[in-house]
């Protein structure tokens, strides 16, 4: 007689059957309707195939295309395994490699002699489609280690080969079969192909990508797809990558004569005339605001000996991403070696240290528009959104353990203050735990954090965990903003440091006399200047608020009688502080219109004989076909208003 096990449903019913049974025959004793669209199942909360061998009591859960998360997870998976088989039916010759799930869809990467064009992918998808027609069975088989590298070279497929060989000797080597094509997998699947919706995915691009990541081996084919539960949620995200790519910083920055990078300084921003402008007035505003908050500005060396970042720790946890300096000092046996910082906390713990610190001085916050440099990989940059040179917009806020609800409190509502003027209501905070790698004691760790948890609870702040992504000295408060169409960008931090302080000696002298460490809480609010720029471009689509934008009004002439007119109001602008342009050329009105639009300028006066006449400006607003004509004193007052900046209005 067959062993029974215990097997635990959602409903809380518990059913007896055979050990070693699966859970598509469990499905079939639920229900025919259940068995004909069951997908999968978890087994202990853990997603599983149908097909799982079942050997020990358990809770089971059935999934169902009703399981969207789950389902999602197949969805794509099984999308990647689908790809592969049309390639290598539509072109046998092709070696087969990996084909993970990422976010919204899968790549897979090949090795093919020709280059994949954007007709192969309209073939492969089409491709797809019929395997997905045929509603193959996928099964699974657990192979030795030896039977499955003899399978992979007899099929000349050297990348399986090395898979197969990497596998640890305590795991089990799983084949996976979507109809007759076969690759190593671990799982789960679908039960067979025809459970993938035919409209539910798309290919998207090819990219060039090194085999496991490293430089020194083949270079591979990627094709990137993406696949959603349904044609809608496909449809809303290919929308979605359409209106992201129309607000692309990097088009737009070129579009409107912002900034540009090139080959010579990888990572380093060419800020033009208007993109400078727009950096300067982002820039004045958080001076103003930083000002009428209690912090000192302050200015360190870029350049800084390795001592002082093997005295702070960075030096061994973040060496790697540090720009080195070796220079011959006169007289020295030896070269010196600097680094361009990094960041800037050590260097503000040298202010600090110079003199003796009261408790009456504390909290002292000190804030500095550092430059800073940090080594990026070639691939992990973009635009100005990921660069190697920028300037963060960094304080340091020494302050007592007292002090530290209090000072968190005050730093999210001037966070939050500064977010609403810049346009971002919707603010998420993430509580970072400590990492891996980190410096301090567990004792440390357990006191910062508990300190940073109950500080932001106090504040009245809610949050949610991040765990194991804090610094290394410390954990840190995370504040995630979201755009315009629905993209989150993790901009400001906050950070609590028992460590930094122990380790580079920095004390004050308490109520009774005695020496005592601060603590310091590391802040930025935009983070990186560059990157906060290019969210705001993107947030905007590059049609800035008037205060930002770097021309704000052009006054563009009709006719040539208006350019003295045209001239003499641009003046008036002038006077008035209003930075403005003005276009006395000899075009058509509606081409310079459509010229500036572009330059995304917000104001648009245009002047012709009846303005002349009546002292009076025609306002064109930038995506609006309306017109306003004003008295031209009242439109000054008017503009004045609108490029005031929101902490001065």
């Amino acid at each position: 007689m067959s062993k029974q096990i215990q097997i635990s449903f959602p409903d809380n019913s518990v059913r007896s059957f055979d050990k070693d049974t699966t859970a598509g025959y469990i499905a079939t004793q639920i229900s025919e309707s259940l068995s004909k669209s069951a997908i999968a199942c978890e087994i202990n909360g853990n997603l599983s195939d149908l097909s799982s061998t079942i050997r020990e009591s358990c809770e089971l859960k059935i999934l169902t295309n009703r399981d969207k998360e789950q389902a999602l997870e197949l969805i794509r998976h099984d999308c990647a395994h689908i790809m592969a088989r049309a390639v290598q039916e539509l072109w046998p010759k092709t070696k087969v490699t990996i084909g993970p799930v990422i976010e919204n869809g899968w790549y897979y990467d090949f090795d093919r002699a020709e280059p994949f064009t954007s007709d192969d992918l309209v073939l492969i998808e089409k491709k797809m489609r019929k395997i997905i027609n045929l509603s193959d069975p996928i099964r699974t088989e657990i192979w030795t280690r030896e039977d499955a590298v003899k399978f992979y070279k007899k099929n000349k497929e050297p990348y399986k080969v090395e898979l197969v060989e990497a596998i640890p000797e305590n795991e089990e080597i799983r084949m996976y079969w979507h109809g007759n094509w076969q690759d190593l997998c671990r799982g789960p699947h679908l039960v067979h192909t025809g459970q993938i919706p035919g409209d539910c995915f798309k290919l998207m691009n090819v990219a060039g990508a090194y085999w496991r990541g490293n430089s020194k081996n083949q270079m591979l084919q990627r094709i990137y797809g993406v696949a959603f539960n349904n044609k809608d949620d496909l449809k809303k995200h290919l929308n979605f990558l359409e209106e992201a790519k129309k607000r692309d910083h990097r088009l737009l920055g070129k579009e409107m004569k912002l900034f540009h990078l090139q080959e010579e300084a990888p990572g380093m921003v060419f800020w033009h005339p208007k993109g400078w402008t727009i950096y300067k007035e982002l820039k004045n505003y958080m001076e103003r605001r930083l000002n009428s908050n209690g912090y000192q500005e302050v200015n360190t060396p870029q350049v800084v000996d390795r001592t002082l970042w093997e005295e702070s720790g960075h030096w061994d946890k973040y060496q790697e991403n540090m720009f080195i300096v070796e220079v011959d000092e006169a007289g020295a046996r030896e070269k010196r070696t600097n680094a361009l910082k990094p960041m800037n906390c050590p260097c503000h713990v040298q202010i600090y240290n110079q003199g003796v610190k009261s408790y009456r001085d504390l909290p002292l916050r000190l804030a500095e528009f550092g430059s800073c440099h940090r080594y990026e990989p070639s691939g992990a940059m973009h635009g100005i959104m990921r660069v190697r040179g920028f300037v963060q917009d960094d304080a340091h806020i020494f302050c007592t353990e007292e002090q530290i609800r209090d000072e968190t409190k005050l730093f999210i509502d001037l966070l939050s203050s500064v977010y609403s003027d810049l346009g971002f209501d919707d603010i998420k905070i993430k509580f970072s735990d400590r990492p891996e790698n980190r410096a301090g004691t567990d004792q440390i760790w357990d006191k910062a954090e508990k300190s940073l948890k109950e500080a932001t609870t106090k504040a009245k702040y809610a949050f949610t965990l991040n765990p194991g992504e804090g610094a290394f000295y410390g954990p840190k408060l995370e504040f995630v903003l979201t755009d315009a169409i629905g993209r989150e960008w993790q901009c400001g931090t906050l950070q609590v440091d028992f460590v930094l302080p122990e380790r580079l000696k920095a004390y004050y002298i308490d109520v009774t006399g005695q020496k005592k460490q601060p603590v310091i809480l590391h802040r930025a609010i935009l983070g990186s200047f560059e990157r906060f720029i290019g969210i705001l471009i993107e947030e905007h689509a590059g049609k800035l608020p008037t205060w930002l934008a770097p021309i704000q009004v052009v006054v563009a002439g009709i006719t040539s009688e208006a350019d003295d007119y045209v001239l003499e109001v641009a003046n008036q602008l002038k006077k008035n502080n209003i930075r403005v342009l003005s276009d006395i050329r000899n075009e058509k009105i509606n081409y310079k219109i459509r010229e500036h639009s572009i330059a995304k300028v917000p104001i648009i006066f245009a002047i012709g004989e009846r303005e002349i006449r009546d002292k009076t400006v025609n306002i064109r607003r930038l995506g609006s076909k309306n017109t306003q004509i004003i008295v031209l004193d009242e439109a000054i007052k008017l503009i004045q208003i609108e490029s005031t900046p929101p902490d001065r209005r």
